[in-house]
């Protein structure tokens, strides 16, 4: 598979997992805050829609959003 295959799953699964939970991505930038790691609205938004963002970017989302497990279908 083409990277950018790989980054429109990434993409869309940090996008399903935030509509499961209803958050919205401001909402997401106050949790990660909530959290300690300090992301702008811009940035989280130009991360998930590139779907170019880090594992350790992805872990801190799952986090956020309360996930300990996740299915990769």
């Amino acid at each position: 598979m083409y990277s950018d295959e790989w980054s429109r799953r990434a993409a869309n699964k940090l996008k399903a997992e935030l509509k499961l939970s209803g958050v919205s991505y401001g909402e997401l930038v106050s949790r990660l805050a909530d959290l300690g790691i300090e992301e702008t609205y811009k940035g989280v938004a130009t991360k998930i829609t590139r779907g170019r963002f880090t594992f350790v970017f992805f872990l801190q989302c799952m986090k956020a959003l309360g996930k300990d497990e996740i299915r990769l279908d």
